[in-house]
C-alpha cells in the first residue's frame, strides 16, 4: 500500500469513528447536550434552549455527511472515468452539506462558550469554509483538476474542525487544567490554524505524490 493509500484509510478511519462518536453522544448519550449547556454562562442574550438543541442536531447530522461525502470522493476508485457522475453529484452533496452546517453553525455562534471571542471564531470559519468549496467548484468546472484537488483538501480538513476543537480542549482544560471557556476559546483558534497548516502539508507532501 503506498504511503497515499495510507493516508486516504487513516482519514477514513478517522471520520468514521467520529461521526459514530457525534451521532451517539448527540442523540443518544447526551440528547440535550446537558454537559455543554452548563458550561454556558453570562450569555448576552436569551438560549432558548429547544430552538438550539434542534439546530444543533441539524448541524451534526450535516457536519457527518460532509465528513462521509468528502471522504467518499477522494477514493480513487471514486475519480475513476466510470465514477465521475457519482463523484460530480456527491461532490454537490458535500457543498450543500457544508452550506448548511456553516448555516446553523452561524445561528449557534452568538451562544458559543467563551463569549464573543469565540463567536468571533466560528464565524470566520463559516467564512472560510464555504470559499474554499466554492473556489474548489469553480476550478473544476474551468477543467483545472489539481487545483480542484488541493482546494478540495483545504475545504475537507474544516470537517475536523470539532474534533480538534474538543481533542485540544481536553488536552487544555482536563490535561493542564485550564479555565473551562478560556481553554475553549484557544482550542478554537488554535484548530484554525492548524487545520490550514494541515491542508497545505497535505498538499504539498501527499498530494504531489499521487
Amino acid at each position: 500500500m503506498t504511503g497515499s493509500r495510507k493516508a486516504y484509510w487513516l482519514m477514513v478511519l478517522v471520520a468514521a469513528v467520529f461521526v459514530v462518536y457525534a451521532v451517539y453522544t448527540n442523540f443518544i448519550g447526551d440528547p440535550k447536550a446537558a454537559a455543554f449547556l452548563d458550561h454556558k454562562t453570562d450569555l448576552k442574550r436569551a438560549l432558548h434552549v429547544s430552538s438550539w438543541l434542534t439546530v444543533m442536531k441539524v448541524h451534526v447530522v450535516f457536519a457527518c455527511i460532509a465528513m462521509i461525502a468528502g471522504a467518499i470522493n477522494f477514493s480513487s476508485a471514486i475519480l475513476k472515468r466510470s465514477q465521475r457522475q457519482f463523484h460530480r453529484w456527491n461532490g454537490y452533496l458535500y457543498a450543500v452539506s457544508v452550506l448548511i452546517t456553516v448555516i446553523t453553525s452561524g445561528y449557534m455562534a452568538p451562544y458559543a462558550t467563551g463569549g464573543k471571542a469565540a463567536s468571533m471564531a466560528f464565524n470566520l470559519i463559516n467564512i472560510i469554509w464555504p470559499i474554499f468549496t466554492i473556489i474548489a467548484i469553480v476550478q473544476i468546472r474551468k477543467k483545472k483538476l489539481p487545483q480542484h484537488r488541493e482546494w478540495m483538501i483545504r475545504s475537507y480538513a474544516f470537517v475536523f474542525t470539532n474534533l480538534l476543537i474538543h481533542t485540544l480542549h481536553t488536552l487544555l482544560n482536563d490535561g493542564f487544567g485550564m479555565d473551562y471557556a478560556n481553554s475553549y476559546v484557544i482550542s478554537i483558534y488554535a484548530t484554525i490554524m492548524l487545520l490550514l497548516l494541515a491542508s497545505e502539508m497535505v498538499i504539498r507532501t501527499v498530494l504531489r505524490r499521487t
